[in-house]
């Protein structure tokens, strides 16, 4: 324990000074805030948030959204290029263009394209839903609309309307078999379309998503399948049409040679097919891939980055140019859809925590000595606890008090010893690796065997939200997401914790952490104070909403949009009713008025059977309907 804890100490403890800077800080009462802007202009306490909203009847868990960190994240990407182009000489400009997928929520994207305006920000859909929404969203000609992913006839023909609007659709092939379709059409509708080439690079990611390049990757054209592509579009006569060439390799890129590999790669096939006679080809989109350091570590492991953005910049502008200088070709305009780097920061998950299952207690004045009459096994590990605590050799003692629980066990198994001397030897060897894991946390040196204490000795925090449906990504991929405490934080947290959610499924549960140096699968959290206890996961605006899914028929959770005014406190923009019981019931083909129906009839029986007064029935039904109308989470907070 240390005697004077600070708001210093807890930027240490949950690295928020690393994953957070410049958005998330602590200020002197201990709470965590948020510089929405990025800019110190002015913070949002999000303890006082949460009080706010709870006193709006708006419950945990919820999502906030921050509205400026969507245009500081576009200013970010979109001026490190600028400086880039700058300090280079650099002959062309850069255009930043956000991907649905990414986060297809109506207001994120909306703001997005409001905010991303001054640098012309455009849209990426992969499918025919993405790009209907993108044409109703985009109202700048100048803004370039990609689309991206397998297209039908009814794609294609929906694409080239967008264009008949007024719109800059780029029709990117993944696939060859698309290109004669889109002449087809385009011809029959009689105009010239935009024509885009996406290729598969031999240069591969680093992460998660390496296979997203390559000879196996799912999208994309081969080298062969390019110079087929030029052939028949020089056959057609429409040689012109070919404006954009593409490439991605992986989302999440953790290491910038990756990048340059790519840049590399992608910037001599521009240059080749220019002096194929490709001389309207004038944009290479570099894709997405922009990595978001999630536990701050800054290196390339999987959920961190070894760069900056602004290293990423430099990085493809300066490649870029050095081999299209080398071959006389014109500088093209970089275009890249780096959706995760805009929109996971800007997002919350609040949760509160309903209750704590401790799995060491206090043991030192309920232990006491066997006596003549115990079994040996008792015997033998009351043993192996006193050399705990008179601070002999630990490795021995974990040894020896190991060997006593399970010879415990075999023992019960076979009826040999009964419940109540199990329960003793169970106490003694919890209090024991207790005093064991106290003992060795400030070693320098910590056997194999010990380090799994904490894990072992965690308590189990059970909280009100479902990782399935908020934080799919880490039960589906182990993603890591950074984890604090909304408040408290001028305390110091005294117990090692996992994260347990509402759902019934062992793996509902966060039990790995962000850590400089490896993953933890432990976190530092405070004891229980008999009133509200708040935690926030972070940096999750990326994927996860849409990606939830209705494990336990849990929906999605409230969320509203905060923005900063101009006096420097906050408004709500947008608040968003999370789901109904009776909602998602709806969803896997539930009816609530069937439903009621059947419950009424099932009250009427035993009203008639004697089994309930017509007042219970009545209190039966309010409390049945309520539960249709209600959150899917608990409501209760206190």
């Amino acid at each position: 324990m240390k005697s004077n804890w600070t708001v210093q100490d807890s930027l240490d403890q949950y690295l928020i000074s690393r994953w957070g800077t410049p958005y998330f800080s602590i200020n002197a009462k201990g709470h965590l805030t948020c510089d929405p802007t990025g800019k110190s202009e002015s913070c949002i306490d999000l303890k006082e948030l949460v009080d706010d909203l709870c006193l709006r009847g708006i419950q945990p868990p919820l999502l906030v959204r921050f509205n400026d960190i969507l245009g500081s994240r576009v200013q970010v990407i979109s001026e490190s290029f600028r400086k880039s182009i700058r300090e280079y000489g650099y002959k062309s400009t850069y255009r930043c263009v956000m991907p649905i997928k990414v986060n297809q929520q109506r207001h994120v994207v909306e703001e997005l394209v409001r905010q991303g305006k001054p640098y012309g920000l455009g849209l990426e859909s992969g499918s025919k839903p993405e790009l209907l929404v993108a044409m109703a969203l985009l109202d700048d000609a100048d803004s370039l609309l990609l689309c991206n992913g397998y297209k039908d006839a009814e794609y294609i023909e929906t694409a080239l309307d967008a264009q008949r609007l007024g719109l800059k659709p780029f029709l990117i092939l993944d696939r060859f078999a698309e290109l004669p379709q889109i002449i087809a059409i385009a011809k029959r509708m009689n105009l010239v379309p935009h024509i885009g080439i996406r290729a598969k690079l031999s240069s591969k990611g680093k992460g998660r998503w390496a296979d997203s390049s390559g000879d196996r990757s799912k999208f994309g054209l081969t080298a062969r399948e390019i110079v087929e592509a030029v052939e028949l579009l020089k056959k057609e006569d429409i040689l012109g049409c070919l404006e954009l060439l593409h490439f991605h390799i992986g989302s999440q890129i953790t290491s910038i040679r990756a990048i340059k590999n790519a840049a590399r790669e992608a910037a001599h096939l521009y240059c080749n097919l220019r002096r194929m006679g490709c001389v309207n080809l004038s944009h290479l989109d570099i894709g997405g891939g922009l990595a978001v350091d999630y536990d701050g570590s800054r290196s390339d492991f999987h959920s961190s980055m070894n760069y900056s953005t602004q290293e990423y910049a430099n990085d493809i502008i300066s490649t870029t140019q050095e081999i299209c200088d080398e071959n006389d070709m014109p500088h093209p305009t970089i275009v890249s859809e780096s959706g995760r780097a805009l929109v996971a920061h800007h997002a919350m998950l609040v949760f509160n925590v309903l209750g704590i299952n401790e799995m060491v207690g206090n043991f030192k004045q309920a232990l006491t000595a066997p006596i003549d009459d115990d079994h040996t096994v008792l015997h033998t590990i009351w043993e192996a606890y006193q050399s705990v605590v008179s601070k002999k050799n630990f490795q021995e003692a974990y040894n020896d008090i190991l060997a006593a629980k399970e010879e415990s066990v075999t023992l019960f198994s076979h009826g040999v010893i009964d419940l109540e001397t199990k329960a003793k030897i169970d106490d003694l060897y919890w209090a024991a690796c207790q005093a064991i894991q106290s003992a060795v946390s400030t070693e320098s040196y910590i056997p194999e065997d010990l380090q799994g204490l904490n894990k072992n000795l965690s308590d189990t925090y059970y909280c009100n939200f479902s990782i399935f449906q908020s934080l799919p990504d880490s039960w589906a991929i182990g993603h890591l997401f950074p984890i604090a405490p909304l408040h408290r934080l001028d305390e110091q947290p005294t117990q090692e914790a996992i994260i347990a959610d509402l759902s019934c499924d062992s793996d509902g549960k966060l039990d790995q952490f962000i850590d400089l140096q490896d993953v933890k699968p432990t976190i530092r959290l405070h004891h229980p104070s008999g009133k509200p206890y708040y935690l926030g996961a972070f940096l999750v605006g990326a994927y996860q909403e849409i990606m939830g899914d209705l494990h336990n028929l849990f929906g999605d959770t409230n969320a509203v949009h905060v923005s900063l005014r101009s006096d420097g406190k906050y408004r709500l923009d947008h608040v968003v009713q999370g789901d109904t019981v009776s909602e998602v019931l709806s969803y896997v083909e539930y009816d609530r008025l069937d439903l009621l129906k059947r419950i009424r009839n099932m009250a009427e029986s035993a009203v008639r059977e004697g089994h309930l007064t017509f007042e219970e029935s009545a209190r039966l039904m309010r409390r049945y309907e309520d539960g249709l109308s209600g959150y899917t989470y608990l409501e209760d907070i206190d």
